[in-house]
């Protein structure tokens, strides 16, 4: 397909080398931040669904030329139908990376990121290297910097498993309170030790409003160092 492209295409062959060049370097880039977060759609599938953008694009470009050259045949052609399928198809592959897991929805981002790679796919095959190159940067932009810039509050959900109850409340209940956490609700059992000699071991499990100023991590890296604190797992909402 290349070589056809590269004696078809109507611009210089280092032209249509530099698109397919732009289209990799802006889907791995993307790619390599969606893969560093470990989604569902890394690097590779960035790159091809960016690659394959850009070649669609290309294609078009090379057929409306060849069109043009058959000046004599009357030829009707709807420019943009072939990139506007690109467009509409690639919300299939996007929805292979949603998933839901305990009532959430997760992957909408990552599908979403698909999809705004390969609109950067076609534009780069059309030659507009600038609205690419800055589209990247702002889909990167949202992707690394805006929760950052703007902190969402989200609810998140831990399940703490302990020992000593009344002492461990306390302390567990004064670091919420010092920390503005506001606990939503809470789901609790006990596992009896007593007929095995050991102590009960408690399991809450917390719905949290956490400030946007604290980071979910150190909440749970706070209370996992307390000595009667046996389990701090992070759950989904």
């Amino acid at each position: 397909m290349l070589a056809h492209l590269i004696s078809a295409n109507p611009f210089s062959t280092s032209e249509l080398l530099i698109r397919i060049f732009v289209a990799i370097l802006i889907g791995s880039i993307v790619g390599i931040e969606r893969e560093y977060k470990n989604r569902p759609a890394g690097l590779r599938t960035h790159v091809l669904v960016c690659l394959g953008s850009c070649m669609i694009a290309l294609i078009e470009c090379i057929f409306m030329h060849d069109v043009d050259d058959y000046t004599s045949v009357h030829i009707t052609y709807n420019f943009g139908r072939m990139t506007a399928q690109v467009i509409s198809g690639i919300g299939f592959l996007g929805a292979g990376t949603i998933f839901m897991n305990d009532r959430k929805i997760g992957g909408l981002t990552t599908a979403a990121s698909v999809w705004n790679t390969a609109c950067l796919g076609i534009a780069t095959g059309y030659g507009y290297y600038w609205m690419s190159l800055i589209g990247c940067v702002l889909v990167l932009g949202v992707l690394m910097v805006l929760q950052k810039i703007i902190p969402v509050n989200s609810l998140k959900r831990v399940e703490v498993k302990f020992i000593n109850r009344q002492e461990t409340m306390i302390y567990i209940n004064e670091f919420f309170d010092k920390n503005g956490i506001k606990v939503l609700n809470l789901d609790f059992h006990i596992e009896n030790g007593e007929n095995k000699g050991k102590k009960n071991v408690y399991t809450n499990i917390y719905t949290l409003h956490l400030p946007g100023t604290l980071n979910y991590t150190d909440v749970i890296n706070h209370l996992s160092s307390y000595p009667n604190i046996l389990v701090v797992r992070a759950t989904m909402t």
